[in-house]
């Protein structure tokens, strides 16, 4: 059989979510230092209040001071090695200077605080690595390898090699990315691709490590190393997320340090002036330090990446991996989705769309079930397609004899007493032009379909149609993204003008570039931008990871995609589900507002106790508990998009 305008099957259908574990709360130091930290200070203030011996409490709050300290202050000097002011030290300075005028419970209440949004942010943090991180503990530890007697050995799965053969026994999980080469079965990869149900397997199919084996046993030949497994693939690209930092936040720190010098030259100046007029030392420092304090940049630090990673977390989670919070920053930003065609909108495998019949001796099911039977034997996807669909008519296949494959060209068979023939146009019709088949034929392909003819003793009697099978989501997926974005989707593909017209007219899209090869969909994707655009590209395949990198977001289709497009590609669909790329779209631009309402906040509070020091007198309780509390309140802020509420309100993208 001939496939002209089919491409390979390149997707897995999905509709599950990405398994999670999540880290144990005081599995992380900086939860640790921070629960001490507040330990400590609630029984200093306690015995404070208790009327307790001085040296007592003040033991106490020096342990506070160690352990929520130590950590920002080390942070702090390494910077200062470096020539570069950070806030996390000016922190610590303003702490110590808080203890040196008497004011310890005041520092301690800072560190504390200053500690829990530290315990904060790396909980987020966390929370975005345990989005992926259980896929890594989906293969076995152990597989059964089989030498080249014939003889089985238990080895790590750790340490197979490609080209390694082993044998998995039904019910046993799958211990590497590899091809069956031999025995049959079915594989449920819903942890993987989130298929529902369990997939067929067979010689030349390729399974993946973590998926569990049925019934039947497989022997396979191992393809990847477990470090270069789909698993490990898809687990790498979201742990670099906890890695990065999005613009906005890089663009903060640069800030910061001007800012941070600038604060420590007027921290001085409010300690000097005062003084040089003739204020007490006393009342000069805690002027100075309380300016120190309620200056801090550390809520407007905090204020962007709590957002991020968490929207990265439960993107995860719902099966869209991002590879780093400037992803997620970026997504929001996009005014227009461009979709590949095979493989994204579609399936990337056949099915049997229209009958056609040329002979009154057959009708429609009748023409399928011979058709269906000569195929039979055939491993080609279109052969695959006709035989599904006679099955799912319910028509019984009789026996075939004598059949024969011709590469290129089609099958034939005898089917009880009947020669028939399945294949390509070219090779089974008459020269002549004019005839209703070739007029049947070329109305067929004129629409998008694949046109399969079928001859009887070697004169055709009908003409099969196929075509590749739309995703059961894509309309709805497309209809989101125009809603969702400033212009309609733009569909780009290397297929011809009539199967790209048709799929699109299928789905909603009024913009079709079709014909495209990997350097044309690049110059398509550049040209949009030009106009203003901002564009997300999604495919699958290699053919599309130019166009992917040029993009100002490219997400890749599928898990299992090629290694290429993973790479290239911003953020996975993991599940494969199009209706997640809008969601989560929405989810970054909501991300994108928390941390808008967040600078805000911050800034307000800044301002507010600057201006009050400045002018007035703020007390150092309320310096620290109104600027370190706006540091919490834009840190849990940020945390909101944790929940799954966020998740399902961006799908209804309101």
């Amino acid at each position: 059989m001939v496939a002209p305008t089919l491409a390979p099957d390149r997707s897995v259908p999905a509709a599950g979510r990405v398994p999670a574990r999540r880290t144990k709360l005081f599995a992380l130091p900086e939860i640790r230092w921070a629960v001490l930290a507040l330990v400590l200070f609630t029984v200093g203030l306690a015995a404070q209040l208790a009327g307790v011996p001085q040296g007592i409490w003040w033991a106490l709050y020096l342990a506070c001071y160690a352990a929520g300290g130590w950590e920002p202050g080390l942070a702090g000097l390494q910077a200062l090695r470096e020539k570069t002011l950070d806030v996390d030290l000016l922190m610590v300075v303003a702490a110590i200077g808080a203890a040196s005028i008497g004011q310890i419970t005041d520092g301690a209440l800072l560190i504390v605080i200053f500690a829990t949004s530290g315990a904060l942010e790396a909980l987020a943090t966390a929370r975005t690595e345990d989005s992926v991180r259980g896929l890594l503990d989906l293969a076995p530890d152990t597989a059964t390898r089989i030498d080249a007697v014939g003889k089985e050995t238990t080895v790590p799965a750790a340490d197979l090699g490609v080209g390694d053969e082993l044998v998995v026994r039904p019910g046993e999980r799958i211990p590497a990315d590899a091809t069956v080469i031999g025995g049959g079965s079915e594989v449920d990869q819903a942890t993987i691709t989130g298929e529902p149900l369990p997939v067929d397997k067979a010689r030349g199919d390729e399974v993946f490590a973590g998926t569990i084996n049925g019934t039947g046993a497989l022997r396979l030949r191992v393809d990847r190393r477990a470090e270069d497994s789909v698993v490990a693939r898809i687990a790498t690209l979201v742990e670099q997320a906890s890695r990065t930092k999005a613009r906005t936040q890089l663009f903060i720190e640069k800030v910061e340090q001007r800012y941070s010098v600038g604060m420590v030259a007027v921290t001085l100046a409010v300690f000097l002036v005062p003084l040089l007029l003739g204020d007490p030392l006393q009342r000069a420092l805690l002027r100075a330090m309380t300016f120190m304090i309620v200056a801090s940049p550390c809520a407007v630090v905090l204020a962007t990446m709590p957002p991020l990673l968490a929207a990265i977390a439960n993107a995860g989670r719902h099966g869209v991996l991002a590879k780093s919070a400037v992803v997620m920053e970026q997504l929001g930003a996009t005014t227009r989705i461009a979709f590949d065609k095979t493989g994204t909108l579609t399936r990337g495998t056949p099915e049997l769309a229209e009958i056609r019949t040329l002979d009154t001796q057959f009708d429609d099911d009748e023409l399928l079930r011979y058709a269906a039977a000569a195929e039979h034997p055939s491993e080609h996807p279109l052969a695959a397609a006709i035989v599904r669909a006679a099955r799912a008519r319910g028509l019984d296949l009789p026996a075939v004899e004598e059949f024969t494959a011709q590469p290129g060209r089609g099958v034939s068979a005898l089917v009880g007493d009947r020669f028939i023939g399945v294949g390509s146009p070219a090779t089974l019709l008459p020269a002549a032009d004019g005839s209703a088949e070739s007029a049947a034929v070329e109305a067929l392909q004129a629409r998008g379909y694949t046109a399969v003819i079928v001859t009887c003793e070697q004169r055709p009697v009908g003409v099969l149609a196929l075509s590749d099978q739309l995703r059961g989501e894509a309309a709805a997926a497309v209809t989101a993204a125009a809603a969702l974005t400033s212009a309609g989707p733009v569909l780009l593909t290397g297929d011809n003008p009539a199967t790209a017209h048709r799929l699109a007219e299928q789905v909603g899209i009024t913009d079709v570039r079709a014909g495209l090869l990997p350097e044309d969909k690049v110059g398509a994707v550049q040209q949009l931008q030009a106009d203003g655009a901002k564009i997300a590209m999604v495919g699958d395949g290699i053919n599309d990871a130019p166009a992917l990198a040029v993009a100002h977001a490219g997400i890749a289709m599928g898990g299992a995609g090629s290694d290429l497009t993973l790479q290239t590609a911003d953020a996975v669909v993991v599940r494969d589900d199009l209706t997640a790329i809008p969601t989560v779209i929405n989810l970054s631009r909501r991300a994108r507002r928390v941390v808008m309402a967040n600078l805000i906040i911050a800034a307000t509070f800044i301002g507010v106790l600057v201006i009050w020091d400045l002018a007035g007198t703020l007390p150092l309780p309320l310096g620290v508990a109104g600027h370190e509390g706006s540091t919490v309140i834009v840190g849990l802020n940020g945390l909101r998009l944790l929940r799954a509420a966020a998740w399902r309100r961006a799908a209804r993208l309101g």
